[in-house]
């Protein structure tokens, strides 16, 4: 991994870049895209959490259409839109993590049968509201905290993709709140 020099200059540090150090990063392996030498040995650590966290996706896509088209009660119809918005956000945050696995020159893992295995969060087959909300807030929940776990794995060793992961890590932390507003009605 290539690293910025510094040097003493009248007794001050001096940030330089290697410029020697970036040429041959960028002159080596172009097939392989924006994906230089500094990704270092974790790449494919990086681009297996990201499929674990598609996968997560995916599910709670899943679990919140299944509650959106299920749930029954007085208060309902407005949750249950809220619902789908939230299916359609969780598709999207998918969808992102998905083209960050190809960037990095790894396979997004679709795969039905490995969905749940993959998943940190639980598809749910309830039928009564609070009971739907309660499974969709423990499932925000766990990808909060899966979410802020990754960042910190992740930390400097690829900034755009923990990037990545605070933006979705945002919409979690709103969605668990709005859940929590819901479930107080």
């Amino acid at each position: 991994m290539t690293q910025a020099k510094q040097q003493a200059q009248g007794g001050q540090q001096r940030l330089e870049l290697d410029e020697a150090a970036i040429k041959a990063a960028a002159t080596q392996h172009l097939d392989d895209g924006a994906v230089t030498p500094s990704y270092g040995p974790w790449r494919e650590d990086i681009v297996r959490l990201l499929n674990d966290a598609l996968a997560t996706e995916l599910v709670c896509v899943l679990r919140y259409k299944r509650h959106h088209f299920t749930a029954t009660g007085l208060s309902s119809p407005a949750i249950a839109d809220e619902l789908m918005v939230h299916a359609q956000q969780e598709a999207a945050h998918g969808d992102k993590i998905a083209a960050r696995i190809v960037e990095l020159g790894g396979e997004p893992d679709f795969a039905p049968d490995k969905l749940l295995q993959r998943s940190h969060a639980q598809y749910d087959e309830s039928s009564e509201l609070k009971e739907m909300l309660r499974a969709d807030l423990v499932a925000e929940r766990i990808a909060v905290e899966t979410y802020r776990q990754m960042i910190a794995l992740i930390g400097d060793k690829d900034p755009t993709t923990r990037r990545l992961i605070e933006e979705i890590l945002n919409d979690e932390e709103h969605h668990a709140d709005e859940i929590r507003d819901w479930l107080a009605l």
